[in-house]
């Protein structure tokens, strides 16, 4: 079990998807080219940035990790470029910013979607010509840093809105590394449990509890929102708590009711504090009826038999069914994400969510119901 936890940097699981992206990882690694890795937030993304520094030409040096998302925005040029001596009122000494240090290894730029924009034009310069300006600077220097970038939005979508520069979108994804989430390679969940409740108890010096097959199939079937991260804190507590118990569906379950898991009983997400459920079944139903409509009207054009073709001869609409829904698809999918924008007061990132839609999409749909 060990193995597998060791065996390429805490990147855990067999599922096809997992093994493609230690493939990917293993061919671009040796390599200078800039990766973008993508997917929800606690897939492994930095996990996979390691993996890769690891494997590539700067290992000797420590991988450097920026956080764009964690910078405000007035200093973030100073913290990532550096500044010089009198570059601004405070600045009464030089600085270097995290590209300077991280010269000859690797800079990892977590949350690249967050960056502000003016950055992103002196970050293109950098993947471009290997050189900077630090705040304050005329004169340009050199630095020799491989870049990784990670990101959990949808990097085209902000392009679209004009919130992301198209040809820094461009230059980052060359190469693409995508995290699926937890919920799409569940076959992987067994392995990591195993592996969590071990970490968990030799770290405590708690015996290691065993686990029945019924919780095991619930946990399989959580949702898991916060994808690995959420599964390994919440196994963390089940260890800490219940202290080598043996974790059957019973207190599996109660902890999950505990913690307001979304979706934990069911095979589909149920967003928490929204009543988008009986959409998401209305929704179904009227897609279901739509296509049950189809259907018959088909069987009824190509049968034409005496029985079913009507006294004139012909069909028309009206001679068919006329039992459609008067609210329309496009109808009851506005008023569904108007009001989910309207619960999560316009963030666009958890609307997406709460819609099970990606960020572009949902872009999208606000441009075509003019939202």
């Amino acid at each position: 079990m060990n193995n597998h936890k060791q065996d390429f940097f805490g990147l855990v699981g067999q599922s096809p998807q997992m093994q493609q992206v230690r493939s990917i990882i293993q061919q671009v690694a040796p390599t200078e080219i800039t990766v973008l890795i993508t997917g929800e937030s606690g897939t492994g993304k930095e996990l996979v940035a390691n993996a890769i520094h690891q494997l590539s030409n700067h290992a000797a040096k420590p991988m450097i990790t920026v956080n764009c998302g964690a910078i405000p925005e007035g200093i973030f040029e100073s913290e990532v470029f550096g500044h010089v001596r009198g570059a601004f009122t405070s600045a009464d000494r030089s600085r270097k910013g995290y590209f300077e240090v991280a010269d000859g290894s690797t800079i990892f730029l977590d949350e690249i979607g967050e960056m502000p924009t003016g950055a992103q034009a002196k970050i293109l310069r950098i993947l471009e010509m290997g050189e900077f300006m630090k705040v304050g600077s005329s004169i340009g220097e050199k630095v020799d840093a491989r870049v990784i970038t990670a990101t959990n939005r949808d990097l085209a979508g902000a392009v679209s809105v004009g919130e992301f520069r198209q040809d820094l979108y461009f230059r980052l994804k060359a190469v693409n590394i995508y995290l699926p989430p937890l919920r799409e390679r569940k076959e992987d969940i067994p392995l990591l449990v195993e592996i969590f409740l071990q970490d968990t108890s030799q770290k405590h010096k708690i015996p290691i509890p065993r686990i029945t097959t019924d919780a095991m199939t619930l946990l399989r079937n959580s949702y898991w929102e916060g994808n690995v991260r959420e599964l390994k804190h919440f196994l963390e507590s089940l260890v800490i708590l219940e202290r080598g118990r043996t974790l059957d569906e019973e207190i599996v379950g109660r902890y999950l009711r505990q913690t307001d898991h979304p979706g934990a009983f069911l095979p589909v997400h149920v967003p928490k504090g929204s009543t988008s459920t009986d959409r998401e079944l209305m929704l179904s139903i009227l897609l279901e009826l739509k296509r049950e409509i189809g259907e018959l009207k088909s069987i009824l054009l190509q049968s034409r038999s005496p029985a079913a073709v009507p006294a004139n001869g012909w069909y028309s609409e009206r001679d068919m069914i006329t039992t459609e829904p008067q609210v329309t698809l496009d109808e009851v999918e506005k008023e569904q994400i108007t009001k989910i924008l309207t619960e999560v007061r316009g963030n666009r990132r958890r609307a997406a969510a709460a819609l099970g839609i990606s960020e572009r999409t949902l872009y999208r749909k606000i441009k075509e119901y003019e939202l």
